[in-house]
This record gives structure tokens, sequence and C-alpha cells, in this order.
């Protein structure tokens, strides 16, 4: 009569091989959060340009390593630039959850976007660029557009959802151009302010979201006044 094989049992080879296999892909991720962590303390503090040699001497570790986790600098920017925008989305969400108006929501967003970007503007150039990888010996395949490519997506989203929801029924198709256009006025205006040197005549973080979220809304009609 034949048998069937006994199944496996806990603690079987196999059931000890997936165990290692798990461990391991767990210290993977757990070393990969950490290299983003120091390849973004080090361009906050070596700047933008600060090279994949640079970022890894200043994490303590060799630049190959880097290139192990993610393949180039492009796909460092974009593993670096996926956290800002994760924490980007959290701070934005909070502050929507309070606005009462579209109008509050949009300058709770824009007031982020600043934020984020003024808090390091090192870090917010590095994720934010175009990469063709590096010249020094490492990998410089282009696994991505502008750095993140998804990250103004996202972003032009954010502004999106809020505003379908207060346009009246059979009006949501209009919404379909504008979070893009908005973001390309927010994104501008934002870098030409942050690139500012300071001084007087330069408005500070809250003003400059203000002013934006205006134009968002109103354009420059009220400075018109003497067009007809």
């Amino acid at each position: 009569m034949n048998q069937s094989p006994p199944s496996p049992r806990a603690g079987t080879p196999s059931e000890a091989v997936d165990g290692r296999a798990s461990r391991w892909q767990g210290h993977r991720e757990e070393r990969r959060r950490e290299l983003i962590k120091a390849a973004r303390r080090a361009v906050h503090a070596l700047g933008s340009d600060a090279s994949m040699e640079d970022i890894a001497a200043a994490a303590g570790t060799s630049k190959s390593v880097f290139y192990r986790y993610f393949g180039d600098k492009a796909g460092l920017q974009q593993a670096v630039g996926e956290v800002v925008l994760g924490q980007m989305q959290q701070r934005i969400k909070e502050a929507v959850q309070s606005a009462q108006t579209p109008r509050e929501g949009l300058f709770a967003m824009v007031s982020a976007y600043l934020q984020m970007a003024e808090t390091s503007p090192n870090v917010y150039t590095f994720v934010t660029r175009y990469s063709a990888g590096e010249s020094d010996g490492g990998p410089t395949s282009i696994t991505t557009a502008g750095a993140l490519g998804h990250f103004f997506d996202a972003i032009a989203d954010m502004i999106a959802t809020p505003m379908r929801s207060h346009l009246g029924e059979g009006r949501e198709s209009i919404i379909g151009y504008w979070p893009n256009a908005a973001i390309g006025l927010v994104r501008n205006a934002g870098e030409q302010w942050l690139a500012s040197p300071d001084s007087p005549a330069k408005p500070d973080q809250e003003s400059m979201a203000r002013q934006i979220t205006d134009w968002l809304c109103v354009g420059i009609a009220p400075e018109l006044t003497d067009i007809q």
C-alpha cells in the first residue's frame, strides 16, 4: 500500500532556510534605511553636488555599498526622494485635516512644500534634479527622470483630490489640467524664492505660501487695476 510522504514539520531544514532568508531580508531592508538616512545627512551637510564617494565616506562605508543597494546615484536620489515625499505627504495630510475650505487646504499644501524645501535646500535639489549617473567608475544607467520622476505628479494628485470634492456634480473634469499647471507655478515660484538671497524684500515662508495660494485661487487680477 502506497503511503504519502510525510509533510514537513516545524524545525525542518527547509523552514530553517526560510527563516534565515527572512532574517537576511529584514537585515537588508534595515541597512537600506540606514544608508538613506546617512545619505540625507551627508547631502544636507555637503551639498547637492556631493558624489557617491563623498556620501559613502560621510556614512562611514564605501561607495560600492551604495551601488549595491541603489544601483547608481539616480537610484539613491529616488530612494531619498521617496522618504522626503512620504514625510511631506504626512505633513500635508495632517494640515489639510484641519482646513475648513479648499483655499486653506491649498495654503497648507504650499506651506508644507516650502517648509520641506527650506529645511534643507541641498536635499531638495538632490532629489528633484536630473542625474545621469557618475563618471567616477560607478554605474551610469539612468533609472529616473528628473531624479524622482513621480515627485511632482504625486504633489499634483494631492492638490487635485480635495478640490474635486468641492466641485459641483458634472464639473469634475475641469480639474484635469489645473493641478499640473498649479504645481508648475508652485515649483517655479518656490524654487525662485528658495534661490533668492536674504534681503528685506524677500518674503518669509508663510508670506510666500500665502502669495502663491492667492495666485492659485485668483491669479494676479487684483493687481491689474489699470487694465480693462
